[in-house]
């Protein structure tokens, strides 16, 4: 029986499917000029990407960093910094011909040094994402100011879709080399080679990015300027779009209670696009290393506990996927066979009795998003007291939530990774006991280390053919789907919402991280 709060979510409406719908394109003519103002929730950390990684900060400083490449909505790579790229036959050496008119923010011409202090020195130091890739290569090497060369320990299938700016972004030697990169002043006013750079940022208010006159590309970017707004209260970020104060509501940005009613206004486009190359999935961290959680019946406990369904329903509005396992349906390579968790309380129940679980307290910390998140750490906290698990939730700010996740210091945490479209980019990284360090909230977090599963993910990344990558990923699926290390809870499905006169904003798979680009808006 669900519980009063449950039941009175479950009154809420679901959003037609019908209304998403992609509306990017047009015949019309770019215009110049204007500035768009938006919303940015919650506030960024920081703007340096690389050295963060919170999908606020992915959103905001993809507009002023780049990578070597950009990604369509099929996934397929473009160029960006690079404008073009050759593989030898043997899979083992990336050549990348960068861009020769390419300048700094400051000023500074880009270079091929700055793709191998950025790679080499830099995300190996900082990057959990861009390690992960890393691991497989042996030297980075300049040919020349223009000519960069990767050479692979071995073949790696997915490497060409590792250069996405808020994987392996490009940050510039000449200010950083030498540095403390954490404390840099220039983390303050950071420097890209975007369409957009930094002007500035009022602490809790807004975060503007003016247009980059500079830019290589020949008119772009069309806009001024971007106003990022930071708007705390979920219900006055929605009322900012209706009152006309924004323009445009990236992802999250408004409850998903709002978004039906938000949809149906006029001058309203709203799409689902954008989200391809992340393939955003929400899952509960369970810290494998002490307490309840450390027994993976306990772990298993919680997934036959949790009503999955419930949440994409009534919380997300009916968009997103319940995934089987560790390996989202956009993921290569997904083990169909495996069986799920389905809700099952009863189930639930006998495993915390077979592991004598004594209703010791166990902690939960929501993920700082907004009220959303918020309800959903509510509903799963009922979903376990109901079948006999003793849970508190602890809620905190952003700043807080990485430190509390970076010191290991919690017991159930909300989180959502992207998994990047194959295993080896996105996946492994939460698995691996290699990728275990203190600090960092978005590695091998939970403190899962299971020997098989290191040797099947090492051993699958560099596999050929892809048949091979397939049998050693299924396998080491159902390792995982049997140790639970942490809850899998949501393929995400998040909507753009956006006024009808703002076109061509999502031009790539990963949306408004580098949409404002292409951007213009019909005055």
């Amino acid at each position: 029986m669900k519980m009063p709060f449950i039941a009175a979510l479950a009154g809420l409406s679901l959003l037609n499917s019908s209304v998403i719908s992609a509306q990017e394109g047009n015949d019309q003519t770019p215009q110049h000029g204007g500035v768009i103002d938006t919303i940015i929730q919650p506030e960024p950390p920081g703007l340096v990407l690389g050295m963060i990684q919170n999908a606020p900060t992915r959103t905001v400083a993809g507009n002023i960093y780049e990578g070597l490449l950009r990604y369509t909505t099929d996934l397929e790579p473009t160029p960006q910094l690079a404008e073009s790229w050759d593989v030898s036959d043997d899979g083992l050496t990336y050549t990348f011909h960068l861009r020769d008119d390419v300048t700094w923010h400051d000023g500074e011409p880009f270079t091929a040094e700055d793709v191998v202090f950025s790679a080499d020195v830099f995300h190996r130091e900082l990057n959990p994402s861009a390690r992960a890739v890393l691991q497989h290569v042996e030297t980075i090497e300049a040919a020349d100011d223009h000519t960069v060369v990767f050479t692979l320990k071995q073949p790696f299938g997915p490497f060409l879709l590792s250069f996405e700016a808020g994987t392996f972004t490009m940050v510039p030697e000449h200010i950083y080399a030498g540095t403390d990169f954490r404390e840099n002043e220039a983390n303050n006013h950071p420097i890209g080679t975007g369409p957009f750079e930094f002007e500035s940022w009022d602490r809790g208010t807004v975060i503007k990015l003016t247009r980059n006159e500079d830019y290589y590309q020949d008119d772009l970017p069309y806009l001024d300027g971007i106003n990022w707004h930071i708007i705390p209260d979920g219900a006055s970020r929605a009322i900012a779009y209706e009152n006309g104060t924004v323009d445009v509501l990236p992802y999250g940005t408004v409850e998903n209670f709002d978004i039906p009613r938000l949809t149906a206004m006029d001058n309203t486009c709203v799409s689902d696009k954008g989200h391809e190359y992340f393939s955003p999935f929400a899952m509960l961290w369970m810290n494998n290393r002490e307490g309840p959680t450390a027994d993976k019946r306990f772990r298993q406990a919680v997934m036959y506990a949790m009503d999955r369904e419930f949440a994409r329903d009534v919380l997300w509005n009916g968009m997103g996927k319940v995934p089987l396992g560790a390996f989202g349906s956009n993921a290569r390579f997904q083990n169909e066979s495996l069986s799920p968790y389905d809700h099952n309380p009863d189930r639930a129940r006998e495993l915390l009795d077979d592991m004598g679980y004594d209703g010791e307290e166990v902690t939960l910390l929501p993920l700082p998003y907004g009220e959303t998140w918020n309800r959903w750490a509510e509903a799963v906290q009922q979903n376990l007291k109901e079948v006999g698990i003793n849970v508190r939730t602890e809620a905190t700010d952003v700043g807080g939530w990485n430190q509390r996740l970076g010191d290991w210091d919690f017991d159930l945490a909300f989180t959502y990774l992207y998994q990047y479209g194959d295993p080896a980019l996105g996946i492994s990284r939460t698995y691996l006991s290699d990728n275990i360090e203190k600090g960092s909230p978005w590695n091998n977090v939970e403190g899962y280390e299971n020997a098989e599963v290191d040797d099947l993910f090492a051993r699958a990344a560099t596999a050929h053919p892809d048949s091979e990558r397939e049998a050693l990923y299924h396998d080491v699926q159902e390792i995982l789907q049997e140790d639970v290390p942490v809850g899998w809870l949501l393929e995400l499905g998040f909507p753009t919402i956006y006024r009808c006169n703002v076109k061509n904003l999502i031009t790539s798979g990963v949306g408004v991280n580098d949409g404002f680009k292409d951007a213009w808006i019909d005055q």
